[in-house]
């Protein structure tokens, strides 16, 4: 297996099966930490630089919240706004980087286009964790959404998954690069609009995931054991940032998830995902279920991140 000292997190195509296995037991390792609400000095002389073009409220702080757990140290900008790059000035990745690295040990990057922390890591003498690009990828997510399947099933193996949303998502494009390495056929449902680009299918068919398409989450959610839903009201992620302007709509019954679908359709032991924020595709009266699992799952992506960090800066092998 590859060392992940001094490693770029930038795509789950780069990730073998092992490695996935790996990433997993250092998180559970690391994982009291953050459940005792303590910090360690692991990375006590190390900085994380957080370069976040685009907002975020978990995948950033998650970031921060690891580093501050494992007892380094944070700096960084929180918008585009904030920088050289979203002024006047226009200031390339190239040069920002260049810059960045002398500031931290690791860079964490958000970015509203698409490929921008694999630039960023072409010219960086450090690690850069791709925090999310435009319509591209969120290996992050995935790998705290995979972590947290392990933690409530143990297993992924053999459980089959429904994913509903938006298929040009960065999350679903990780999601599908991430099961070519387990047991895990997958139903996408999506509006037409928002479906499976011809291209993202060829992908998925030469790494050999397997795959179907329905029309409503009914036709697909009694064989789920796995349920990951993501908004179908979208903001436009080539943007570094979309406010809405008046209504914009609500979800479709044929990509929501409500108490009652789950209560007369889905299995008794299904896990719901979502990596939040939401709409109105999750009701709130289903947080209470015994199915929801988004809480837990935004605990993980600390405990993801901590393992991550760790890795990539050499405190643990």
């Amino acid at each position: 297996m590859r060392s992940f000292m001094g490693r770029d997190i930038l795509s789950l195509k780069d990730f073998e099966r092992n490695e996935f296995f790996h990433v997993f037991e250092v998180a559970k390792e690391l994982e009291p930490i953050a459940k005792n609400r303590r910090n360690s000095d692991l990375l006590k002389e190390k900085t994380l630089v957080t370069a976040f073009y685009q907002p975020s409220t978990r995948t950033r702080l998650a970031h921060e919240a690891a580093m501050h757990r494992l007892g380094g140290h944070v700096t960084g900008f929180s918008d585009a706004k904030m920088t050289r790059a979203g002024d006047f000035y226009q200031e390339s990745i190239k040069d920002t980087v260049k810059m960045l690295e002398f500031y931290g040990d690791v860079i964490v990057m958000r970015h509203f286009q698409q490929g921008a922390p694999h630039e960023a890591a072409k010219w960086a003498s450090v690690p850069v964790i791709n925090g999310g690009d435009g319509w591209g990828e969120h290996p992050t997510q995935i790998l705290t959404d995979l972590y947290t399947v392990l933690q409530e099933k143990g297993r992924i193996d053999g459980l089959t998954w429904l994913a509903v949303g938006d298929m040009r998502m960065r999350t679903m494009h990780s999601l599908g690069y991430a099961l070519s390495q387990f047991d895990c056929p997958v139903t996408f449902v999506a509006p037409p609009e928002m479906s499976l680009t011809r291209e993202f299918k060829d992908e998925l068919k030469q790494y050999n995931v397997n795959f179907s398409e329905a029309d409503h989450v009914e036709q697909a959610i009694g064989k789920a054991d796995v349920i990951l839903v993501e908004p179908v009201v979208q903001p436009d992620y080539t943007k570094s940032r979309d406010e809405r302007k008046g209504e914009v709509g609500g979800t479709p019954a044929n990509y929501k998830i409500t108490r009652e679908l789950l209560g007369t359709k889905a299995k008794s032991d299904a896990i719901l995902l979502h990596s939040l924020p939401r709409m109105d595709e999750i009701p709130t009266d289903v947080d209470i279920t015994r199915h929801s699992r988004y809480w837990q799952e935004a605990f993980n992506g600390v405990v993801m991140r901590m393992a991550l960090l760790a890795l990539v800066l050499g405190a643990m092998e």
